[in-house]
């Protein structure tokens, strides 16, 4: 069956974080998704994979390769669906940072908290959806990418 699973992700036209909270906050989604995915594009052989995520001319592109980062192919997903979510969710996430920094009380940060994983879910089911017959993700994996997608979005 072959090892269905991502073992690299690179970003490679990612915009700085506009702080050290979305830097964290990037980190800490590739490093979940390195130690747990699943991750199984039709048609690419046996894995594992590389994925390099970039967004170009209005368009998410999944560039999967090899182990040995040799391109096997890329999918390519229109952001509209997502731009929502995305805007949303990266809204979300500043009111989160801002909570956290100022010492926001308890009942707050788990109000934006429970928000965020709303969005979170909701993303993950369109992700999951739209790469359908593409490349078959878990919901776990889908939640993480959908994070590194909305950090390609971010603004310093």
């Amino acid at each position: 069956m072959g090892d269905r699973r991502l073992i690299r992700i690179e970003l490679p036209d990612a915009p700085a974080p506009p702080s050290a909270y979305a830097e964290a906050d990037r980190r800490q989604a590739i490093e979940d998704l390195l130690r747990g995915n699943s991750f199984d594009p039709s048609g690419m052989g046996e894995g594992p994979f590389v994925l390099h995520l970039m967004v170009r001319e209005g368009r998410l592109i999944l560039d999967v390769r090899d182990a040995e980062d040799h391109p096997l192919r890329a999918i390519i997903l229109v952001l509209g669906p997502f731009r929502r979510l995305i805007k949303d969710y990266l809204m979300v996430v500043a009111t989160h940072e801002e909570a956290v920094t100022t010492g926001a009380m308890d009942a707050r940060v788990q109000a934006i908290d429970m928000g965020r994983r709303g969005l979170h879910n909701e993303a993950a089911e369109l992700l999951t959806l739209r790469l359908e017959g593409r490349i078959a993700v878990d919901f776990e994996t889908a939640r993480r990418l959908f994070t590194l997608i909305a950090a390609l979005h971010q603004r310093v």
